[in-house]
């Protein structure tokens, strides 16, 4: 076995596949160490990707040249955008995906990368020199070597299986847990906690009486989360059910054999994504919760019950499941169940997911206690790219929160750190009008272009669309409707009529007004930006871009502030004892979090904004 690389990465989950996609994209040497590689990518839960402010993060890891976007419309089976009928901000795509085809296209993609090793085995320790890791052991006592390593093992570190008093060691249903290499690095000194997650049964598809439960249909025009689709297609219905009161009180006779709540499950669990008896329990006042049936794939028999995450003891989760509508006589192919691992705090990283501790090992993923896979792949290509940029010697690649959503996330985890898994949301962007997931192209893929992951032909197209947004902004306020060819339009959209010729920029700003129509209202449209006028989705980009006008340069001038602070730099290895005037705790956070600029001291939780000015007038 060819035993030296530039980077290894270790597990083949949604981090590890970006990790490696893009090193080995990037001209490293890299080998993809897995226990197994019919595995890889393998959805553990919902069979799904995207959904609200995790489709941003999907558009955002395509932007930048990753492979979950590609991947996704590949094994997609039902497209949907959710939230449309709220502000563009918070429109999210999401998609449900065929859970077995999903890990061929995974395969298929990461076989045939030119610099990609693919190596059937379990990593068991790390080889260190002097705080710097330079390669691993295999469990069957073989070494690789390489000049970084990306750590990504998902939910396997010492992983345990509930279902009621039934405890099982895996990292998920039928696959054994890496038992030994998170001690190795909490023996080093790393900080080590236990976090829980969990899935839902899968029932029977035909055991279900479709009658008595409501379709989720897709979208009628379903649009592809990456560049490189050209179309994408819906192939399956989802259905809608809800839990009732004969429902909690049936789970929650299973109560006294819970996992969760007789104490046997230490590790916290998801607060924003809670197990059925957890909401029964939290939200005693709801008499019923939501529950999606979801088709697991094409070829399939199974249907995912969303809604209904449980260790409860499976009597229980099938006697629940059949007082459900439409789901009386459900037949249960495998019970719910939770899962325990261990993670690392992730304070003790950089921004570049690098470790304060051991140089040039990288952590991603569920490990550094984010929840989904849609924050894993996101930390798997930031930590990929770094890995990548520090064989090479050219620095680190951080994306600031202002920027992007995978830099909220990372500035989250490293600032606030974490006792719970971490799920994104869009309330967590200050700046989220900025960061939509229909511009994520033209935000980040500049970022991508320049680290060889985005072709010059790509970029070049999203450069002239963004020349033709901003002509057409320009456009719109020098040209003017007349009344009579305007009102009647107006009238048809519930406006009120106007008495003088009006620019566009104006009509636009309207809340029951398209810019597509009111341009069409021309008699004479310039040639040069014809191709903006035979273009819907440039022309939503420019009537968001009317319409908020005003919010997106409150934003802006809010960011050349957040910015000004960022600039602010702490010196490496500054003394806050020193600092006399601020409290206890803040001098403890700083202290543990070691903040590089006065920006990012003032994120860390537990530090005022008295502590700040104390610190700031130090540093001056």
């Amino acid at each position: 076995m060819q035993n030296k690389f530039d980077i290894i990465v270790i597990g083949a989950g949604h981090a590890g596949i970006e990790a490696s996609y893009v090193a080995s994209k990037m001209g490293c040497k890299t080998a993809l160490v897995t226990m197994n590689l019919k595995t890889m990518g393998m959805p553990s839960c919902n069979p799904s990707i995207g959904g609200s402010a995790k489709g941003h993060l999907v558009k955002e890891i395509d932007a930048l040249g990753g492979a979950m976007g590609f991947l996704a419309d590949k094994g997609g089976i039902q497209f949907k955008t959710l939230n449309k009928s709220k502000g563009p901000a918070i429109w999210s795509p999401r998609a449900q995906i065929d859970k077995d085809l999903y890990p061929i296209y995974v395969y298929q993609l990461l076989s045939k990368l030119e610099n990609l090793s693919l190596i059937e085995a379990m990593a068991y320790d790390f080889i260190l020199e002097e705080n710097k890791v330079i390669g691993i052991k295999t469990i069957d006592n073989n070494e690789i070597f390489a000049k970084a390593v990306v750590f990504a093992p998902g939910t396997f570190l010492n992983g345990v299986l509930y279902t009621g008093d039934k405890i099982v060691k895996g990292g998920r249903f039928g696959e054994n847990p890496s038992e030994h290499i998170s001690n190795s690095l909490n023996n080093f000194g790393l900080e080590m906690g236990r976090l829980k997650t969990g899935t839902p049964p899968r029932v029977l598809d035909s055991s279900i009486d479709y009658t008595k439960v409501d379709r989720e249909l897709g979208d009628e025009f379903p649009t592809p989360f990456s560049f490189r689709t050209k179309e994408v297609k819906n192939r399956i219905i989802c259905w809608q059910s809800a839990t009732n009161s004969i429902t909690h009180e049936i789970l929650q006779e299973g109560f006294d054999r819970s996992p969760m709540f007789t104490g046997r499950i230490k590790g916290a669990g998801p607060r924003y994504c809670p197990s059925v008896e957890d909401k029964v329990n939290r939200f005693s006042e709801r008499d019923s919760h939501k529950i999606l049936l979801e088709p697991e794939g094409l070829n399939t028999n199974t249907l995912y019950v969303n809604g209904f995450s449980t260790s409860l003891p499976e009597d229980i989760q099938i006697r629940g499941l059949r007082s459900i509508k439409g789901m009386e006589n459900a037949v249960m192919l495998r019970p719910g169940y939770a899962v325990e691992y261990d993670f690392f705090f992730p304070y003790q990283l950089k921004f570049s997911l690098e470790s304060k501790l051991i140089e040039n090992l990288f952590l991603a993923g569920q490990l550094n206690g984010t929840s989904g896979y849609e924050e894993a792949a996101a930390q798997g290509l930031i930590a990929g790219i770094n890995a990548a940029l520090k064989v090479k010697g050219e620095g680190d690649f951080v994306l600031k929160r202002s920027e992007a959503y995978i830099g909220v996330l990372i500035d989250d985890l490293v600032n606030k750190s974490t006792e719970e898994p971490y799920r994104i949301f869009t309330s967590l962007a200050e700046y989220r009008l900025l960061l939509r997931q229909d511009n994520a192209d033209y935000r980040l893929m500049k970022h991508g272009f320049a680290h060889g992951l985005i072709p010059e032909s790509q970029f070049n197209k999203i450069n002239e669309n963004q020349e033709l947004i901003k002509q057409g902004y320009d456009y719109s306020k020098i040209i003017k409707i007349k009344a009579d060819k305007a009102n009647e339009y107006l009238t048809q959209v519930g406006e009120n009529e106007i008495k003088d010729s009006t620019d566009i920029f104006s009509l636009a700003k309207r809340s029951g007004t398209h810019i597509n129509q009111l341009f069409h209202l021309l008699e004479e449209k310039p040639h040069e930006l014809r191709k903006l006028f035979d273009n819907d989705f440039l022309l939503d980009q420019l009537q968001i871009e009317i319409k908020y006008e005003g919010y997106i340069a409150r934003h802006k001038k809010e960011i050349d502030y957040f910015n000004l602070n960022e600039e602010k730099r702490i010196p490496v290895n500054f003394d806050y004892d020193i600092l006399n005037s601020i409290s206890n705790e803040a001098r403890e956070k700083l202290k543990k979090i070691q903040p590089g600029s006065l920006g990012q001291a003032s994120r860390i939780s537990g530090v005022s904004a008295t502590d700040i000015s104390v610190l700031s007038l130090f540093l001056k």
